[in-house]
């Protein structure tokens, strides 16, 4: 009887070793998890990746940095002028973050300790918007108010270039292939571009086109999410545009990046639809590979990023949501159907991204088969104690 028990618990011993240590299978489908920000109402608009493995982000409301750990630990960091609302946000020379502010009219400075530094922008009233490191060394931004694209070296030193059509209420930039600066023109519906030494080029886009944020896709063109067509589209370097309309109607596209998986990840805001709340997917011919809910039902995601961890992090705007979320890039574009929202799940060796019943459900069939014998075993034991 001993040796009957004593293979029980081996067996158990060896089923739960399974259980942890074979690897999740490839199809398993997303997973999402959202982190509370400290302060309430912070209102993120953009998000970026620093070189200290931490994701960084902009909170409009509350006038602060924010930082969250891959494993969605929070810090936060107020500008040294008060009400600035920081908008945008990017990873700058000598891995410091470099961030927009809106109200203050500055572009700012962190570094990963966070000792921050302001720097006037020239023109009063611009309102600094969008960020990014330009392949010069500078920051280069849009001014949204003052119709400009700027430029500040890391010493603080500010240049304006003025875009060539009115009113184009510059969003988003990025650096594209041909080592410029591609901007999206929200109220003219164009794309500009901008070399390192000034000279401005725009593209039309298609009628009441809105472009909003702005990419370098990893076909080497230019992508961008358009909220007047709820469209994704993409600009080659010689100005050929093509857009390609989202599932969901109305989604108000708001920020895009490029994912690790050699796809294209944006937010769907439903800045015009309280119903749509996604993260969603589109390959680079253009076609949907899905579209995934936030757990937080009307969470307005806004600024997104490839974390340090190869997975999709973003912003939820609303002040009710107010936290950052993490998406598990599935390895299988099979599985890009529906999400599986889960919370972490620490417990017994169990990676976070799954719970008991995910684990139970696609770890390999040679556990639950150890899992199977056990039980008989214990069948078997309690039955000859009673004889």
């Amino acid at each position: 009887m001993r040796k009957i028990r004593a293979l029980v618990v081996l067996t158990l011993v060896a089923c739960v070793g399974l259980l942890v240590l074979t690897p999740l299978r490839s199809d398993a489908a997303p997973l999402i998890h959202e982190f509370p920000i400290t302060s309430p109402s912070s209102k993120v608009y953009n998000m970026t990746t620093g070189t200290d493995g931490n994701l960084w982000f902009a909170e409009s409301n509350t006038s602060k940095i924010g930082k969250v750990t891959p494993s969605g630990v929070v810090s936060e960091f107020a500008t040294l002028t008060s009400s600035s609302q920081p908008t945008g946000i990017a990873l700058g020379p000598g891995g410091n973050l470099w961030f927009t502010e809106l109200n203050a009219n500055n572009i700012g400075k962190i570094t990963p300790s966070g000792t921050i530094t302001e720097y006037p922008v020239t023109t009063s009233g611009a309102q600094p918007n969008f960020i990014v490191e330009g392949p010069d060394g500078n920051m280069w931004f849009t001014e949204w108010f003052t119709n400009n694209i700027g430029k500040i070296t890391p010493s603080g030193v500010v240049t304006e270039y003025s875009i060539t059509t009115p009113n184009g209420f510059p969003e988003g930039i990025t650096v594209g292939a041909d080592g410029n600066m591609w901007f999206a023109e929200g109220g003219t519906g164009k794309i500009g571009k901008i070399t390192t030494g000034g000279v401005i080029t725009e593209y039309a886009g298609p009628a009441g086109a809105s472009p909003l944020g702005i990419t370098k896709g990893p076909d080497n063109n230019v992508w961008f999410t358009d909220s007047g067509t709820n469209s994704v589209g993409k600009i080659t370097t010689s100005g050929a545009i093509t857009e390609y309309p989202i599932t969901t109607a109305n989604a108000f596209p708001w920020n895009i990046v490029s994912g690790p998986d050699g796809n294209i990840w944006f937010s769907e805001s439903g800045l015009t639809n309280p119903s749509v709340s996604n993260i969603a997917e589109i390959n680079t011919s253009g076609v949907m590979l899905g579209e995934f809910a936030t757990p937080t039902s009307g969470a307005q995601p806004t600024g997104i990023s490839v974390g340090p961890d190869n997975n999709i992090w973003f912003a939820e705007f609303n002040a009710s949501a107010n936290k950052i979320g993490q998406l598990i890039i599935p390895a299988s574009p099979a599985a890009r159907t529906a999400p599986a929202v889960n919370p972490p799940n620490t417990g017994f060796g169990i990676p976070a991204q799954t719970n008991l019943w995910t684990i139970l459900g696609i770890y390999s069939s040679a556990s639950l088969s150890l899992l199977a014998l056990a039980i008989g075993l214990m069948k078997f034991s309690t039955a000859k104690s009673k004889n």
